[in-house]
């Protein structure tokens, strides 16, 4: 009989937290590896070449992925044969776990989570709770896995009650353009099939926990149905040509897992949530021997892959930028940008246009007439960093406040990631702005353009306060042009159809 005792749980979690926020999984690099030498399309494979470069540089710096470092969702398999030596229940060891990982010194992640989401939203500061699954099992181990889901990716979840007669492979295929490029792509889709609608959406959860095969299952074809409807999934997503960064490519899905349970013969609940570019997962056991042990991948694992600035890219100074050369600018262009621009998310939009509708003054200091805002919420730097990494959140949040922004604020432009929506893009070309996005999944690459940063307006926001950064070759590319010409439409259309007559990379 095990005996475990509290202080091994919350070590163990905190340590999982740390690694997975700067190691990818092996099986992830080795699938970003193939989809890059698959790639064709020129913007795509630059975001995928980002991405693995970024990646890379996390493992070796010990630092998060991706600004977002997640919602922790644990998955416990608590064998009946253990016993406990702990004070705390065991959401409690989990969460004191993930309190030490969140505040660890070394590598601060950033804290995401909002108590009373409904109403006040007010910030934990230590990104707890986290949620918990727990059932259990015969014997006398504990099985925990441990996952931080970035919002972009939850945020694009997507549940139905189907006809028993319905295709769940057409239902995917019909959903995932809807999804958009918010939740980062190339990553992976779970899909869950039965059981209830709350078990649907656990069962589609639970199999984004599971190691990319698909290369194998493409080797040696499939055997059951369900290993079927993956790769049917699988070829038809792709064949989308939404491909990296939904700027249109070749790979848009780099697996997709399907786990299903019994259901009532007038049901047929299915459940997709993507996992993105940011995937981070990890599994240990616990027998009362002590914490677990979390050996750190081998660097070689990584393929040879190394961004650098495109020397094809337009250089753009920001300061004293203009609406001329904005109009100069083409869908999917890449840019460099070096300057000072301004931040801001979601709660700074909702108090910088409450002021501007109301006619009020805004803060002292704080003036978008003819700046560049990048929607970021970063990291909290470390040691001698100007800023911790900080990629770009989901732009269409903004879209509510774009109008506003652009016609009262006097805003130029706006840097993002994902779509924007048709009421932006007109807006977009009512003011001959300019939409620019920059790579999820390459926080930490983007953060080494930041030279410097200071807080501009409502420090209480922690990431979400105004900052001003100053840039130097800040990699972006132009996702709506001045005309209101969007990537996301055109790039996609490019690419639709074309991943079919592509031979695909097997092991």
């Amino acid at each position: 009989m095990s005996v475990i005792r509290e202080d091994e749980v919350i070590a163990s979690v905190a340590d999982a937290l740390q690694y997975i926020s700067y190691y990818h999984t092996p099986d992830f690099i080795r699938a970003m590896g193939r989809a890059y030498a698959m790639e064709q399309s020129p913007a795509a494979r630059d975001a995928i070449a980002q991405i693995l470069t970024n990646s890379r540089l996390c493992a070796e710096g010990h630092r998060p992925i991706c600004q977002d470092t997640g919602i922790v969702v644990v998955f416990v398999q608590v064998g009946m044969g253990v016993r406990w030596d702990a004070v705390r229940d065991l959401d409690a060891m989990i969460n004191e776990g993930v309190r030490r990982a969140y505040l660890n010194p070394d590598n601060k992640l950033r804290a995401s989570i909002v108590s009373d989401p409904a109403f006040r939203r007010a910030n934990t500061r230590d990104n707890t709770p986290a949620v918990v699954h727990t059932e259990f099992v015969p014997g006398d181990k504990v099985d925990i896995t441990v996952s931080a889901k970035g919002g972009g990716s939850e945020n694009k979840a997507m549940f139905a009650m189907l006809n028993p007669s319905d295709s769940v492979a057409d239902w995917v295929v019909e959903i995932v353009p809807d999804m958009g490029a918010g939740w980062c792509p190339p990553g992976m889709l779970g899909v869950g099939i039965g059981g209830s609608a709350e078990k649907a959406m656990l069962l589609a959860k639970k199999s984004l926990m599971e190691p990319i095969d698909i290369s194998a299952l493409l080797a040696r074809g499939a055997r059951t149905a369900l290993e079927q409807l993956r790769l049917d999934i699988y070829r038809r997503v792709n064949d989308l040509g939404l491909g990296a960064q939904g700027l249109g490519g070749l790979t848009t899905v780099l697996d997709v897992k399907v786990l299903d349970y019994p259901t009532h013969a007038a049901s047929l609940p299915v459940a997709v949530i993507p996992n993105c570019a940011a995937t981070r997962h990890i599994h240990f056991t616990l027998d009362g021997a002590g914490p677990a042990v979390l050996d750190p991948p081998n660097l070689d694992l990584w393929p040879k892959v190394t961004w650098h600035a495109d020397a094809q890219a337009r250089r753009v100074w920001l300061d004293g930028l203009t609406r001329a050369e904005m109009a100069s600018w083409k869908p999917g262009e890449r840019l460099l940008l070096s300057g000072k621009l301004l931040t801001g998310r979601d709660a700074a939009h909702k108090r910088i246009c409450a002021l501007l509708d109301a006619g009020e003054p805004l803060p002292e200091g704080l003036d978008f007439k003819n700046r560049v805002i990048y929607y970021v919420g970063p990291v909290d730097p470390v040691g001698a960093e100007v800023v911790g990494p900080a990629g770009p959140t989901t732009a269409n949040r903004m879209d509510r406040f774009t109008e506003t922004m652009l016609g009262k604020a006097g805003l130029l432009a706006m840097i993002g990631k994902a779509e924007r929506g048709p009421e932006t893009l007109a807006s977009i070309a009512k003011h001959r702005s300019a939409y620019l996005i920059a790579v999820g999944g390459a926080a930490f690459l983007v953060s080494q353009a930041i030279r410097a940063s200071r807080v501009v307006a409502f420090a209480e926001l922690g990431m979400e306060a105004v900052y001003e950064f100053d840039v130097r070759d800040m990699p972006v590319t132009v996702a709506v042009s001045s005309d209101g010409v969007s990537v996301h439409e055109a790039g996609p259309k490019a690419w639709r159809g074309k991943f079919a007559g592509i031979p695909v990379a097997v092991e």
